[in-house]
């Protein structure tokens, strides 16, 4: 056992940069939400629903995922999967969470955009208030779907005057490279909004390179096939460009066969700047803390190393500069607690 697995990882101030707020959608909440919209469901209980958990690529997963979003149809649907995430977030050490929604998914089962953003959005509005946290929404565009589509959502999202910090990209990658919403990106910048993508996950490295030199983003999510690009690794480190990365997600999506496969003690000593973050937690059998504890069970992470995964995820979020000191000076302290306690 290292040192940093003596630790309480589940203290460790952490902010989460890559979170789907449907994939935190668990069994129960789907079964509450499906009861009270008097919604059938093709299950009968949430033992039945986990069996269906078992991946063997990004598409298979994302079928069930659509499907489980049916329970949500009106704004306190939203509300209350925003409220568990919270909840879950704090009682896990999370500080500030930028969180991801897919409006079109919504939309295309007949929810209107502004009933899923105000519900998400009056949920956020309350973060700092009940649960220390401060929070920023993210909304997503699928890149399987047509660009048109994400611009016209866009301009809508803009129109309805909800609080968005950011837009991104994701869903189904291979075959649907950052170039092809270029237009979205562009009209995001120009409203003053932060820009992040999906890319190098399933797609090869040339779709990291099209996000940050035609899309312009701040963060990649994702990112690990980088590593297949030693020019690009090269870059990324130079400019310190965030990488959200998502090691269980990786493992259950198969991007990597173990845990132990995956790249990211390379990364880090290649200079990137990985943070870490839980993706669609739900599904992928861990929040956060989680995701720590594996990598520090799997690949021996000392205390150091801890923490400077979680002052990267500090460094790379979207906050006032006030905001980012005070999360720092608490990350110093736990590192300080944790030293002392464990002296002798």
């Amino acid at each position: 056992m290292t040192r940093a697995a003596k630790c309480d990882l589940a203290s460790l101030p952490k902010a989460e940069l890559h979170l789907h707020l449907e994939g935190t959608l668990e069994p129960e909440l789907i079964l509450e939400l499906a009861e009270r919209n008097k919604l059938p469901l093709p299950y009968s209980d949430a033992g039945e629903l986990r069996s269906r958990y078992k991946f063997s690529q990004l598409q298979d997963f994302l079928n069930l995922y659509y499907e489980n979003t049916a329970v949500l149809r009106h704004e306190e649907d939203f509300y209350d999967l925003t409220r568990a995430y919270l909840a879950r977030a704090s009682a896990d050490a999370i500080r500030h969470a930028e969180v991801f929604l897919d409006p079109q998914v919504h939309a295309a089962r007949g929810v209107p955009l502004e009933i899923a953003l105000r519900g998400v959005s009056e949920a956020l509005g309350s973060s700092v208030r009940d649960f220390g946290m401060t929070t920023g929404l993210i909304v997503n565009f699928l890149r399987d779907r047509p660009a048109e589509e994400a611009l016209e959502t866009l301009r809508q999202v803009l129109s309805l005057g909800v609080p968005v910090l950011g837009i991104g990209l994701d869903s189904a990658e291979a075959g649907n490279p950052p170039s092809k919403f270029s237009a979205v990106f562009a009209l995001a910048r120009a409203s003053g909004l932060h820009c992040v993508a999906h890319a190098g996950e399933e797609g090869p490295p040339g779709y990291v390179w099209e996000a940050l030199d035609i899309l312009h983003v701040a963060r990649i999510d994702h990112g690990v096939r980088s590593m297949e690009d030693d020019m690009l690794v090269d870059r990324l480190a130079l400019e310190g460009t965030p990488l959200t990365v998502c090691p269980l997600s990786n493992v259950v999506l198969g991007v990597f066969p173990a845990l132990a496969a995956h790249p990211i003690m390379k990364m880090l000593a290649r200079g990137l700047r990985v943070t870490i973050n839980s993706d669609d937690p739900a599904y992928f059998g861990g929040y956060v803390t989680d995701n720590y504890r594996q990598l520090v069970d799997t690949f021996g992470l000392d205390a150091k190393t801890v923490v400077q995964l979680a002052g990267n995820g500090i460094t790379a979020a979207f906050v006032e500069e006030g905001r980012r000191s005070s999360l720092m000076q608490e990350l110093t302290r736990w590192e300080a607690d944790w030293a002392a306690t464990s002296v002798g």
